[in-house]
């Protein structure tokens, strides 16, 4: 009986996310993807280390779970090889990714949220990760649109918080 308490709760949750946080001031349009590979970028006007350290602020300040910071530059230089700075932050909220997971486990692949920090050889500093809604097309999920819709504006608002203002 438990184990049924626990789904209602998350799918609970889950609804709750997706109808309240929408008016606690999560934009409602993420940025535009590539339409090839639905790769999505977001110029930052911080300097690498700040873009990081703000990104993982938002992160914690919204309540999502971090899980890791994986720093490819320091990987590279570790087998000898050189690669400009290059980190990627994983996080997630369960209750909501778990659902894209429940409709087609091979989704997995792309959850939790992967959030790529770069910085290009001229030195601007990038947010780049995959467009939600490629990654439903992807594995064919046609469900779960609602939650597509939130992690798509949940990212979207973590990424303006070091997004240019064009």
């Amino acid at each position: 009986m438990l184990g049924r308490y626990s789904a209602c709760s998350a799918f609970a949750l889950a609804l709750l996310m997706v109808f309240a946080l929408p008016q606690a001031g999560y934009p409602a349009e993420p940025a535009t993807a590539s339409p090839e590979d639905g790769i999505v970028k977001v110029k930052s006007v911080y300097g690498f280390g700040e873009t990081i350290s703000r990104l993982k602020a938002d992160i914690a300040q919204k309540g999502i779970k971090f899980f890791s910071a994986i720093d490819q530059s320091q990987l590279g230089a570790g087998s000898g090889i050189k690669l400009r700075p290059s980190t990627l932050l994983i996080f997630g909220n369960p209750p909501l990714g778990i659902q894209f997971l429940t409709s087609n486990p091979d989704s997995g692949l792309d959850w939790p949220v992967r959030l790529l920090v770069r910085q290009d050889e001229a030195g601007q500093v990038w947010a780049v990760y995959t467009d939600f809604g490629w990654i439903a097309r992807r594995h064919g999920i046609r469900d779960r649109d609602a939650q597509f819709k939130m992690a798509s504006s949940v990212i979207a608002s973590i990424t303006s918080s070091v997004a240019s203002k064009q």
